[in-house]
């Protein structure tokens, strides 16, 4: 199949698109499979030839920081994916949000942000940025008009996750947009729990996309990766300051090249990873030993019809909040047997983790209060096992924690 680009390639299908977008073998020697380019520099034809490149005035590779041609192939798929004008791979997923950032804010910007992000995320936004001059506000984004009442003419960026880490509140990208762009501000969506096999911000009105690639698109926690897709030019100046010079948040080759084979299966993947959260939702719900669940496809999901308008599954996440509070939780954890007690997310491995004293243990007790981050609350990224094997080991640890 020849390589096929931008509007050639948006008649093929999401998997289609993933295999082979941006790719012909025959300008590889026939080889199937996309080569790893491992180099850290590049030679010019002639000296006039590598100063056009550095003044941007010729395409090309100069450095490894900046560009690869391993990176530029997996680069233009999540473009493909996402329906972005172009994208920008970097080596976690902190440091595409980073990046970002520190290309986008100055001293004296404001920001927007969720009250519900992942611990990192809020850490690098409520202490980092405040360090340098940004005023960063949090608002219940779930509700439009609380954007409304702390939005204002020095906002320059609204960022949130949809669904949200990690007790996956839904909000709504298109009303969120309207209002930060009538603000003059951008709006950027953390799309990591959906991927674009099940939501894609950009065409609900997001300006810019960032994702964790560690987790779904990678698939199988064997690598640190993160993602930008948006506008060209917005994408070209995060790799010119934030990657280059401000992070240096360079994704290697291998990771690269791990992440397009990941690409290739997300689609039926993710499909797997929702109809089994679903049913190991919908068989936990009525236990003795949960207070509450939370899962974007249920009835009772209160962002329900939200959810059903930008997403067209409810991935592979679920909340629930056990009656026994941060002890209840804990047992749950040390009864499990198949399921594996680990951070993280979107692995074939079924993984569960405990907010309040792990990935979200950066927020104070207050604040995991004023958020709905309880003790009791439980996270668990379904993974591709059996799921009969997933609900005997999951109930088993259950029955415990009462």
């Amino acid at each position: 199949m020849a390589a096929t680009k931008d509007g050639d390639n948006r008649k093929f299908g999401f998997s289609t698109r993933a295999i082979h977008h941006g790719y012909d073998p025959s300008s590889e020697h026939g080889a199937l499979t996309p080569p790893i380019f491992m180099t850290s520099t590049y030679a010019f034809e002639s000296a006039e030839a590598g100063g056009e490149m550095f003044r941007g005035e010729r395409p090309g590779y100069v450095y490894g920081r900046t560009r690869n041609p391993t990176q530029a192939l997996l680069e233009e798929r999540i473009a493909s994916l996402e329906g972005g004008e172009a994208a920008l791979a970097l080596a976690t997923g902190m440091g595409a949000i980073t990046a970002t950032m520190w290309t986008l804010l100055s001293a004296g910007d404001q920001v927007v942000l969720d009250h519900t992000v992942y611990g990192n995320t809020f850490s690098f936004f409520t202490h980092g940025l405040p360090r340098f001059g940004v005023d960063v506000r949090l608002a219940d984004l779930t509700d439009p008009a609380n954007l409304e009442a702390v939005i204002t003419d020095k906002t320059k960026v609204v960022f949130f996750e949809t669904p949200a880490n990690p007790n996956l509140r839904v909000i709504d990208i298109a009303a969120i947009a309207a209002i930060a762009r009538a603000h003059g501000a951008l709006t950027v969506v953390d799309n990591t729990f959906s991927t674009p096999a099940l939501q894609r911000p950009l065409a609900h009105g997001a300006d810019l996309v960032v994702h964790s690639a560690t987790k779904f698109l990678g698939g199988h926690g064997d690598l640190l990766a993160g993602l930008l897709v948006g506008p060209a030019d917005t994408v070209h100046q995060v790799r010119q300051h934030g990657l280059r010079y401000l992070t240096g948040a360079t994704l290697s080759p291998m990771a690269a090249f791990l992440i397009m084979r990941g690409l290739k299966t997300l689609e039926i993947r993710m499909a797997r990873h929702s109809e089994s959260a679903m049913r190991i939702a919908d068989t936990l719900a009525g236990h003795r030993a949960i207070a509450s669940l939370s899962y974007p496809w249920r009835e009772d999901f209160a962002q329900r019809d939200v959810a059903r308008r930008q997403m067209s599954g409810g991935g592979g996440l679920l909340a629930f909040e056990l009656k026994g509070g941060m002890t209840a939780g804990l047992a749950f954890m040390n009864h499990v047997d198949l399921v594996t007690r680990a951070v993280s997310l979107g692995d074939s491995e079924t993984l569960v983790q405990h907010p309040a004293s792990m990935t979200h243990s950066s927020y104070s007790a207050e604040e995991r209060a004023e958020h709905g981050l309880s003790d009791g609350l439980v996270r668990l990224s379904v993974g591709l096992e059996n799921v009969e094997d997933l609900l005997d080991d999951i109930g088993g640890a259950l029955d415990a924690a009462t």
